[in-house]
């Protein structure tokens, strides 16, 4: 089970303190702009699984791919209407054929951030401290 803690810093503020195992990262209110907000985490679940996807397919199958750049897009103008458009952009880097290229893009379209957002029902549950 993995447990992703977040605190707030300051009494009555908005920042917070996010740990994930040994990492601590902030998270704030877009407005403030002192940290990313949740839904940048969310867009950035997104980049990173496609990023590491096509490296850990290219590593599987001796695909020559030194450097990969993953880009999102957030369009969010229509999310209170329950449609929430992200485009996401990836650059491989190397001495790639067309068809290996291929195989990457089919790679990171089934990388497991991806079908979580696009094909899995998520069960939150959400429950006070036990006392």
């Amino acid at each position: 089970m993995n447990i992703v803690r977040a605190s707030t810093v300051t009494p009555s503020t908005y920042p917070l303190r996010v740990e994930i195992r040994a990492h601590a990262l902030g998270a704030d209110m877009a407005e403030s702009d002192t940290a990313p907000d949740p839904h940048d985490y969310f867009d950035t679940a997104l980049a990173t699984c496609k990023a590491l996807t096509a490296q850990w397919y290219a590593k599987r199958h001796g695909i020559p791919l030194e450097r990969v750049e993953s880009e999102v897009e957030r369009d969010d103008a229509k999310e209170r209407a329950g449609v929430y458009h992200l485009r996401v952009k990836v650059t491989f880097h190397g001495p790639l054929t067309d068809e290996q290229r291929a195989l990457l893009y089919r790679a990171i379209g089934a990388c497991p951030v991806h079908k979580l957002m696009t094909t899995t029902e998520v069960e939150i549950e959400t429950v006070a401290p036990e006392a």
